[in-house]
């Protein structure tokens, strides 16, 4: 998107239909009362569908719409990115691997964007935290778990796993489950390249002298705390074709049957309101643009987003 928006100078997305529609799916939950044109809704939600047909994008307007409207939002734009590089301990707690690389910068960019609201809310579990191995430094001396006193809010629960990395992924996981009893304000999970974390991670973990196993994705304490969709939260996944997962199964574990939506590629009207843009953006020659043109740009690339901005260069 940022790279889209310095090339055509200027920060703009088009509205789609599919997007109104998953955007109103929410909207209702929170709001009955509102009309939509279709009555049923879900909570929790996949985007799937063919390779740059918009999920990315969709999942992006939907987290920016739901923090101008005062929600509080779990944004994770780079699932992957929790199961690859860092450091990975394996947890005698809980016997799943901590990644406190990762859950220092999940909580990082949780608090930049909710600060202000999560200094309102407060904690409402204070079991005691378990700690794990700190990031390079081992296990801390002399303690096993750290509690959150009385009063505390979730502002604070992220700054302690901020400032000290060894309960950096037991906040992560405890702040899933915190979320889960907000009521003051609606709670969004949105996970980008969520098919991620049904497969294998980059971590081995060594079994004998000459050999190791490969970690699932499940194993990570972090993934395994937010990866289920069986629960009355609302959350909605997006599945990622650029991060060489592969084809996964129809029914996948801890998400509901019907959670699938398959998100369209562009429509002809979308297509054309599309190429319209790049020719006012200069991307397109006023002078080699007409209709037959951008139908053709159309058809080749059978409404592929990302094919259509390429080809329209050649036009």
């Amino acid at each position: 998107m940022l790279k889209e928006f310095q090339d055509t100078r200027r920060c703009a997305v088009m509205v789609r239909e599919s997007f109104l529609d998953l955007r109103d799916n929410f909207r209702r939950i929170v709001d009955p009362a509102i009309i939509a044109k279709r009555k049923e809704t879900k909570r929790q939600i996949i985007l799937d569908g063919p390779r740059s047909c918009g999920k990315s994008i969709a999942l992006a307007m939907l987290v920016h719409w739901a923090r101008t409207e005062g929600w509080l939002v779990f944004y994770v734009p780079h699932g992957r990115d929790w199961t690859h590089g860092g450091f990975f301990y394996r947890n005698t707690y809980s016997d799943l691997f901590d990644t406190p690389v990762q859950a220092g910068k999940v909580l990082q960019d949780f608090l930049k964007y909710n600060e202000a609201r999560l200094q309102q809310l407060p904690c409402q579990i204070f079991e005691p935290i378990p700690l794990g191995e700190g990031t390079g430094v081992g296990m801390m001396k002399g303690a096993d778990t750290v509690e959150m006193p009385e009063g505390s809010t979730l502002y604070d629960l992220i700054q302690t796993g901020i400032t000290h990395s060894h309960a950096a992924v037991g906040v992560v996981v405890r702040l899933r489950k915190e979320l889960s009893l907000v009521k003051d304000v609606p709670v969004l999970f949105a996970i980008d390249q969520y098919n991620s974390w049904f497969t294998f991670t980059e971590f081995q973990e060594p079994v004998t002298v000459r050999s190791c196993r490969s970690i699932h994705a499940k194993e990570l304490a972090t993934v395994n705390a937010y990866r289920p969709m069986l629960h009355n939260d609302m959350m909605v996944g997006a599945f990622s074709h650029s991060t060489a997962v592969g084809k996964l199964r129809q029914e996948l574990p801890d998400v509901p049957t019907d959670a699938r939506l398959m998100f369209p590629r562009y429509t002809a009207d979308e297509a054309e309101t599309v190429c319209n843009y790049y020719m006012r953006q200069k991307i397109i020659r006023r002078e080699s643009f007409s209709e037959e043109k951008w139908k053709k740009i159309y058809y080749l690339s059978n409404g592929n987003g990302s094919e259509m901005r390429w080809l329209a260069a050649f036009i």
